[in-house]
């Protein structure tokens, strides 16, 4: 057995040393596709039936067809031009291995190393080992000999068709499996050789199934190619067998070789021809470029050289854009030209020494070096002029960023200082309370605080609009007038704080003032009202008084109250004073006092009217003491009158009891001597009855007058009628008993004698 893999390596390793290894062209596992497979039975016999046909034969099955050796032996003898030693016509079975085997070891004969394929597969109708046959056959004897630029086998066949499509679009033939799926690169190689065959602007790339079969069957019928494989085929396949498509490429190779190598000796006849008539137009070319090149360098290098600024950015990035179309535009195109012309002097001097002519000399001033000087200039001007637009775009963006700066923190302050103006000349302060004084001063303070950190952004804004003055900004008279105006209100802003700050201290230390004032009105205010107050209820107070000390007293603590009049009305003043005082400052400040002490709810009103009530119930209570006083003269009349007769009355009937009791023991004489004694004594007390009845004249005097006590005399009414009552009783009683006496005496028969001794026993008892 033949093994196909060495035989390859070892046509790898002798003269062909670009001949692809068959490993890398046949991956036999990759015939396991059925796609793949069926593209090669295709492709692989009807190449074999293109040159089968020459000998009068083809094949059907391709696996079949070979099984014997005859029509391969009869392919080999076709493609190679050579005989083989005569086949065996025999039928049986080792016959076959035979032809096969003379076959397998032509192609091994011709460096081709067969792996693993041996007759016994092929007689055996081994589809995989008879496509690996027929594959190694065609790169032997139809690729293997292609050679474009030194490349040669599958790489040179690739060149080729790179060469040949490469004016066409949506051609990019990159392998051969891929890139010829649309059928474009089919289309774009007959194309190239045969134009008239195909209109190629009419194919469309989304039509893949229209391009193969009119690739195809132009092929078939113009060019002697027979059609290999089915539109279908290739189009329904994500990636169609390589092997397929190089085979089917590498018919259209061979069709075209012949005519190409015509192509290029005609070629070279013509190129001998027009020799000199190409020299003759290189020389005029050059002379034309070069006038044309130096005339637009001498129109260009005044425009670069200019560096007149712009003020604005918009101008200086249309100079910018200017240049970078001189650059992007223009210039390039001069810079071919240049190149061309370099090439071009180049190509004649060469041609000319080659066809043993003197060399070009060209026109003064056309020389290669003088159009390199004019050209180092327009370099020259060229970057001094890039560098001077950077710069100056540079200093363009640098003003318009301070210009732009300038405009956000000046609309950043004027919005800041919005109301501010009209926040520092209200005048709120002036009818503020002390406490809403001393808060309007923190605000005020924070203010301040706030106005000084804004400072540095007037001195940012300064410092800006300075710079921007320093560059040379074209708005500067606009910048410097909004800085003006800004430092102006600025310094209006400063002077009306410093005014607020001044007027609310001020306003403070008379709101302190006051309030001052109002503490010490409302201090002094408070007692004085306190003491009318009591003055008006002591001079209202209902007295009740028993004695002239008692009204006397009262008389005299009311002289020493009027003596503390006049101090008291000092004090009043005084705290008008102080109330007329406030009203002054804030009159003279023209301060709106709310009319509210904070400290006191007493108003110099009421002070006053309490006053002139005190002053009005001072007279009436003089009065009222007065006639007080009067009465109690009256009443001390009254008891003194009671008395001088109480201490005349009371002591009197004492007495008169004292003589009853003594008369009742001493008496002596007969019981109706007794009885008329007692009788005379009780008249006498009854003719004091007038007494005792004046006594009570003056008593109920006494008791009109609710006249309770007296100090005149120890004698109550009551005391008399009593001592009276118990005088008229008793001397009654004594007389009564007398009476009794007698009576008994007369009944009993009692003598004198024995009743003086029975009244002298009662009497020594009594004792």
């Amino acid at each position: 057995m033949v093994d196909y893999h060495e035989a390859n390596s070892q046509m790898q390793q002798g003269n062909h040393g670009d001949y692809m290894q068959p490993e890398d062209d046949w991956d036999r596992d990759l015939l396991l596709d059925p796609a793949w497979e069926r593209q090669q039975r295709k492709t692989f016999t009807a190449w074999c039936n293109s040159h089968l046909r020459k000998a009068g034969t083809q094949i059907e099955a391709i696996e079949e067809d070979f099984r014997d050796g005859l029509k391969l032996m009869l392919l080999l003898e076709v493609i190679s031009g050579e005989r083989l030693p005569k086949p065996e016509r025999g039928k049986m079975r080792v016959h076959k291995i035979n032809n096969v085997n003379k076959a397998l070891d032509f192609i091994a004969s011709k460096g081709v190393k067969l792996v693993s394929i041996g007759a016994e597969e092929i007689v055996d109708g081994n589809a995989k080992m008879t496509l690996g046959m027929i594959w190694t056959i065609i790169l032997r004897f139809a690729i293997q000999d292609i050679s474009v630029e030194e490349t040669s086998a599958k790489e040179g066949l690739l060149l080729w068709c790179q060469r040949k499509t490469a004016p066409y679009k949506n051609v990019n033939v990159q392998n051969f499996h891929i890139s010829w799926k649309d059928g474009l690169a089919f289309n774009a190689l007959i194309h190239r050789h045969r134009p008239e065959l195909i209109d190629y602007d009419k194919l469309r790339k989304d039509d893949p199934l229209t391009n193969l079969n009119n690739a195809f069957e132009v092929a078939e019928k113009y060019l002697d190619i027979p059609k290999m494989l089915d539109a279908e085929d290739i189009v329904n396949t994500a990636r169609p067998d390589e092997k397929a498509i190089m085979t089917y490429v590498s018919c259209f190779y061979h069709a075209f070789s012949g005519a190409q190598k015509a192509e290029t000796a005609a070629n070279r006849i013509c190129k001998v021809l027009a020799v000199n008539q190409e020299n003759e137009h290189l020389m005029e070319d050059y002379e034309k470029l070069a006038s044309d090149l130096l005339e637009w360098i001498r129109q260009t290098k005044p425009w670069l050289e200019n560096r007149e600024p712009e003020k604005t950015m918009q101008a200086m990035q249309q100079k910018l854009e200017d240049f970078r179309d001189y650059r992007r535009v223009h210039k390039p195109p001069k810079v071919q030209e240049k190149c061309q012309l370099e090439i071009n002097f180049n190509t004649l001097q060469t041609k000319l020494r080659l066809s043993n002519r003197p060399a070009f000399m060209p026109s003064e001033g056309k020389m290669i070096s003088d159009i390199n000087n004019a050209w180092q200039g327009l370099e020259q001007a060229e970057k001094g002029y890039e560098e001077w637009l950077l710069n100056e775009i540079r200093r363009l963006e640098r003003l318009d960023h301070l210009a732009e700066k300038f405009r956000q923190k000046a609309s950043i302050h004027e919005d800041w200082t919005t109301d501010k103006e009209v926040m520092l000349t209200q005048k709120d302060y002036e009818t503020a309370a002390l406490a809403d004084i001393k808060a309007l001063l923190k605000k005020h303070e924070a203010f301040e605080s706030d106005l000084a950190a804004h400072q540095d952004r007037v001195e940012q804004i300064a410092a800006i609009a300075q710079e921007l003055n320093d560059l040379d900004y074209y708005d500067s008279p606009n910048v410097n007038a909004r800085c003006q105006t800004i430092c102006d209100h600025w310094d209006t802003l400063g002077s009306l704080t410093q005014s607020r700050r001044d007027a609310l201290e001020r306003t403070e230390k008379l709101q302190e003032t006051i309030d001052q004032l109002y503490l010490e009105y409302a201090k002094r205010a408070a007692p004085f009202n306190n003491w009318m107050e009591g003055a008006m209820e002591d001079l209202q107070d209902m007295f009740i008084v028993h004695t002239t000390e008692e009204i006397q007293g009262l008389i005299a603590a009311h002289e020493q109250f009027k003596a503390t009049l006049p101090d008291a009305d000092k004090e009043r003043e005084a705290i008008l004073g102080i109330h007329n005082e406030m009203m002054k400052i804030a009159q003279s400040y023209d301060i709106k006092l709310s009319g509210v002490n904070p400290y006191t709810s007493i108003t110099s009103q009421s002070i006053n009217d309490k006053w002139n009530n005190v002053q009005q119930l001072v007279p009436a209570r003089d009065q009222a003491l007065q006639v007080e006083f009067n009465k109690q003269l009256s009443n001390e009349n009254l008891r003194e009158q009671f008395a001088n007769a109480a201490n005349v009355v009371g002591p009197w009937i004492q007495t008169k009891m004292q003589e009853i009791g003594r008369i009742s023991i001493e008496m002596h004489g007969t019981l109706e001597d007794q009885l008329n004694q007692l009788k005379q004594y009780e008249d006498s007390i009854i003719n004091y009855k007038p007494n005792i009845d004046k006594l009570e004249q003056n008593h109920q005097l006494i008791q009109e007058a609710l006249i309770f006590d007296n100090k005149h005399t120890n004698y109550t009414m009551e005391h008399i009628r009593v001592g009276w009552e118990q005088l008229l009783t008793t001397i009654a009683r004594t007389i009564n008993e007398i009476e009794n006496q007698v009576l008994t005496r007369d009944a009993k028969g009692i003598s004198q004698e024995q009743m003086n001794e029975f009244r002298a026993s009662f009497n020594h008892f009594d004792r």
